[in-house]
């Protein structure tokens, strides 16, 4: 396993978030490539953990150059999270994060992510459990500014947490409620980060470099995950640490955005099946081109996509046509 690499809390040092379905092996060594300084892996159950499930299996697939790697657990059941974490580290995990923020209702009405946040005792528990297991400085938190409108309780769970050993913690300036809908309220953040002496990390409408830079100089937080952001375009890390510098950010062509995408294709290759790879690689097309002209008929025509060679023609075809990046 990859754990050599210490992990960094820094502006210097952006993350990209843990993404259900999409920050998988062959993604986070695309951002990685790209200027992503630390990952966290797709949420992993902790019952699937330890009743060996072979989806949680693909979720933990690694290399050497996939470092440093935070694997993303979800449970609220302390027995599987403590067998969970021990069996993670005999395979040589090292870096742990809780969530405590995903509002997908299959998650929260088993009592885990955003749901936590009405049972910040048992919270708290398994956090301080998870830190002893861990280690100083090797598990983390991410939640949620409160469960609902009016009952914002992000401070106190943040104050609780880095009593309880938490290294570090990731706040989603939203309510459990309202998911992924709305504005982020950035105010929570230079709040928290102004309460803690622990790393606050900032997630929640990071969608630009822009935005990523913004966020460090409005609130105060010590680093930034991207996630849709990343989805859209994992140069964002690089584009990122470019401004971070004061530098100005070079013109983006179709040539860049054609070679992020054939790269995300041959690593997809490398580390999924070859079937698998390609019906992958036919839905993650359309979203990094969702801007230019023509998108949907790209779309459809990638349905019949059969082959690496005819998918790497119509992605050149298709950006050439549209004459570059949107």
């Amino acid at each position: 396993m990859n754990s050599t690499q210490i992990l960094r809390i820094a502006p210097d040092a952006p993350w990209l978030a843990p993404l259900a379905g999409y920050s998988d092996l062959s993604f986070r060594l695309l951002c990685r490539e790209n200027g992503c300084k630390a990952a966290v892996t797709e949420m992993v159950s902790t019952k699937g953990l330890c009743y060996d499930s072979r989806g949680t299996e693909e979720l933990l697939k690694t290399t050497p150059e996939d470092s440093p790697l935070v694997v993303q657990l979800f449970g609220s059941e302390l027995e599987f999270i403590e067998r969970a974490m021990h069996s993670l580290m005999e395979h040589g995990f090292r870096y742990f994060d809780l969530n405590a923020g995903c509002p997908v209702r299959k998650v929260i009405k088993t009592g885990c992510g955003a749901s936590l946040h009405t049972n910040i005792d048992l919270l708290e528990t398994i956090a301080r459990r998870m830190a002893e297991i861990a280690g100083p400085g090797n598990s983390g938190v991410k939640f949620r500014r409160g469960w609902t409108s009016g009952e914002d309780n992000y401070l106190e769970i943040g104050k609780r947490l880095q009593n309880a050993g938490t290294a570090w913690v990731a706040l989603h300036p939203r309510t459990a409620k309202q998911g992924y809908s709305g504005q982020a309220d950035w105010s929570c953040l230079k709040e928290l980060a102004s309460s803690l002496e622990i790393p606050v990390i900032a997630s929640g409408d990071l969608i630009t470099a822009e935005d990523g830079v913004r966020c460090i100089r409005e609130t105060g937080v010590q680093g930034v995950m991207f996630a849709r952001g990343a989805l859209y375009g994992p140069n964002i890390f690089n584009d990122y640490l470019t401004l971070l510098r004061g530098e100005t950010l070079p013109p983006r062509t179709g040539q860049d955005l054609a070679r992020i995408i054939i790269r995300h294709a041959e690593l997809s290759r490398q580390h999924l099946p070859e079937r698998k790879a390609l019906i992958k690689m036919r839905s993650i097309v359309p979203r990094y081109v969702r801007h230019n002209p023509g998108v949907r008929r790209l779309r459809n025509e990638l349905i019949n996509c059969d082959s690496w060679d005819n998918l790497k023609a119509m992605i050149l075809d298709f950006l050439e046509a549209d004459h570059g990046a949107a």
